[in-house]
């Protein structure tokens, strides 16, 4: 991304928040368990769309009459020792188009006079609790008052620019999906009994390592699969498990990638197996149809919903009218979660945001459960970039929580289930462009033909 785009950028924001003040607030170096052994730094996704300065310590002002200003720590002399010879704050603001720089201690007072003023300061709601803690000091609030004194126009109007995409954001996610469909090529040759989860965790890192490149969220590699978060890597790989894997990388200026993909262990699935795979992908196939300028997510949502329980009832285990039972949500003991997300800079693209992102303004989330994770409601727009990830799981403690409840009985055969205990999940994941004549599948095709993962794996 060159200068002239960041300055746009911030253009195209002032022109949504003309008034007072806009402070863009970049993230500091992270410590692990003390202060000088940190956490891998990434830069806040605001602060990269904006300024594109991937940078500790650094803070931008957006002025009325459009006046820019790059703050940051004075320089030390010793740094040069610990991490060699750097740009400086004014090569930074230069590359950003920024035209004058300051020391963070001129921010501390320059928003001071504001105060004093009454010019409005307009800032995002923190996530990390030192940029809380700044925040609080810099504005003379209490820790606590901070996130009810951010801006609802400030973050409506960067969810508003964030959630179209530029053809340069595209191929960022473009240029990402391609390393991780490497990352997934390398798993398949590590998939087969008696090896560890985390022995495909270490090949997959590897493959983003290799190629210079972040992940955009810590990996799931799980036999247990239906464990909709799992982050750990303890099991091994047995004959009968299928193996969920979700993740991805980023690219160089850190759009994200998130690829999900289900394979089987033995090489080839089982026939209970594989009558799930159909199902999940069968959703997937219909979500992905219905997206359009046309839709709401919410929509593309219950189109996979839908798929899910007619599938369900064709296997036996749902039963009544599917329309009833989709209504009811009684699909969602198998299928939990939302369809998807926005992807960008995050791979839940401005969650720090809330539901500005994903709902209309004066929508609220749905009370029934698994529609109410849906983080996207709202009508696709052409640049939109979301995923498309139906599931279906048999989590068993929420299996043995309805049936004892008799919850849905009228739409769930609870004694078909049994022979699904310990099943685990199918979840199947890409990463689709809403364009102005339907949606677009990004990135190289990555294997989720059922037939195509078997001759794979068994080649």
């Amino acid at each position: 991304m060159d200068t002239a785009l960041y300055q746009a950028r911030r253009r195209a924001l002032r022109v949504a928040v003309p008034d007072g003040i806009i402070l863009l607030l970049g993230n500091n170096d992270a410590p692990r368990n003390y202060a000088a052994n940190i956490y891998p730094f990434r830069q806040d996704s605001h602060f990269l769309y904006f300024v594109g300065a991937a940078r500790a310590g650094l803070a931008a002002l957006l002025l009325p009459e459009g006046f820019e200003l790059l703050c940051g720590p004075a320089p030390d002399p010793d740094d040069v020792v610990w991490s060699g010879p750097g740009p400086t704050l004014a090569e930074v603001a230069a590359d950003a188009g920024v035209g004058e720089t300051r020391a963070m201690s001129d921010l501390v007072d320059i928003l001071a006079r504001a105060r004093e003023e009454g010019v409005r300061v307009h800032f995002l709601p923190p996530y990390r609790a030192d940029n809380r803690q700044f925040l609080a000091d810099l504005l003379g609030l209490a820790p606590g008052e901070v996130a009810a004194a951010a801006s609802p126009g400030l973050a409506k109007a960067v969810a508003d620019l964030r959630n179209h995409k530029t053809d340069d954001e595209v191929l960022q996610i473009e240029n990402a999906l391609k390393v991780t469909g490497q990352m997934y090529l390398s798993a398949l040759n590590m998939i087969q009994p008696g090896r560890g989860e985390a022995e495909v965790v270490a090949m997959m890192q590897g493959v983003a390592l290799l190629s210079r490149r972040a992940q955009s969220f810590p990996p799931i590699v799980s036999v247990r699969g239906e464990v909709l978060h799992n982050e750990t890597y303890d099991n091994t790989l047995a004959k009968g498990d299928l193996l969920l894997i979700d993740s991805g990388a980023e690219s160089p200026l850190g759009y994200a990638s998130d690829i999900t993909r289900t394979f089987p262990v033995a090489g080839v699935f089982s026939q209970r197996q594989r009558e799930i795979y159909d199902v999940v992908l069968m959703a997937q196939e219909a979500a992905i149809a219905k997206a359009s300028e046309h839709a709401t997510n919410l929509a593309v949502h219950l189109a996979a919903a839908r798929t899910v329980a007619v599938g369900m009832k064709d296997l036996g285990l749902m039963k009544g009218d599917v329309e009833e039972a989709v209504a009811a949500g009684a699909h969602a003991l198998f299928f939990p979660h939302g369809i998807g997300h926005m992807l960008g800079l995050d791979v839940h693209d401005m969650e720090d945001l809330g539901d500005v992102v994903g709902y209309d303004e004066g929508a609220k989330r749905s009370e029934q459960f698994g529609l109410n994770f849906l983080r996207l409601a709202r009508r696709l727009e052409p640049g939109f970039v979301i995923t498309v990830e139906p599931g279906v799981y048999f989590v068993q403690p929420l299996i043995d929580r309805w049936a004892a409840e008799k919850r849905h009985a009228e739409f769930i055969d609870y004694g078909k289930l049994e022979p699904y205990r310990g099943f685990g999940g199918v979840r199947i994941e890409d990463d689709v462009l809403i364009t102005e004549d339907g949606a677009r599948v990004l990135g190289d095709p990555i294997l989720k033909n059922p037939e195509e993962i078997e001759n794979v794996m068994l080649s």
